[in-house]
Order: structure tokens, then sequence, then C-alpha cells
């Protein structure tokens, strides 16, 4: 299996909010974030620390789904962090059987509504 071209994230603030992303190195943005060089809502509540990512097939589809992970409701995001730090598995189980199943949001990357493009 080839590596993601992109991921989508949610990293967690020093206040507590998530604040959504893409990039192609979750590693380098979150550095980058907590030098202050990431984002401008990141600047001012550091440290950050990477609470949920998901691989995607391309750059574009991480872009998307970074909108769709905006689009959710906090404890939407929560329960996607939650199911993140249980394990992959658990992380997709979420994803499929979450609040929106069928949803965009709610889809693993590069899918709409639950079926493959």
């Amino acid at each position: 299996m080839s590596a993601p071209a992109g991921w989508a994230y949610l990293v967690r603030c020093a206040d507590g909010t998530l604040y959504a992303g893409w990039t192609t190195d979750t590693a380098r943005r979150t550095a980058a974030h907590n030098a202050g060089r990431g984002a401008r809502y990141t600047r001012s509540r550091r440290p950050v620390a990477l609470a949920y990512r998901e691989a995607c097939p391309s750059r574009s589809a991480a872009m998307r789904r970074e909108a769709a992970l905006k689009r959710l409701s906090r404890p939407e995001k929560e329960a996607l962090c939650a199911a993140w730090a249980a394990g992959p598995d658990a992380a997709a189980a979420q994803r499929q059987a979450g609040p929106a199943a069928g949803t965009e949001q709610s889809a693993p990357c590069g899918t709409q509504g639950g079926k493959t493009p």
C-alpha cells in the first residue's frame, strides 16, 4: 500500500479547542503550529497536540475532508478524537456509525455518502 498523499487532522489547543486542517506531513505541521508558524488560530493557543488524523488518497481529498471536519459539531469531533485515541479500528467504526453516518462529514476520506467514487 502506498503512502497517503495527504492527511486531514484535528489538533487540540492548550485552551481545549479543536483546530481542523490538512497537510502532507502531520508531524511537521504540528511542529509548525507549536512554533507559531501554523495557523493564526493556533498561534495564541499553544501548545497544540495531534488529536486525530485521517489518511487521504490525494491533496484535494484531504482538503475536502478538512472542510467536512470543520462542519462537524464539537461532540462529533470529540467522538472522532476519542475513537482515534482508542485505536485505528475504533476510529474507522466511529466514522462509519457516527451521529451523521452516511453523510460526507462522517464518511472516510475520499468517499461520498459511504460510496467509493
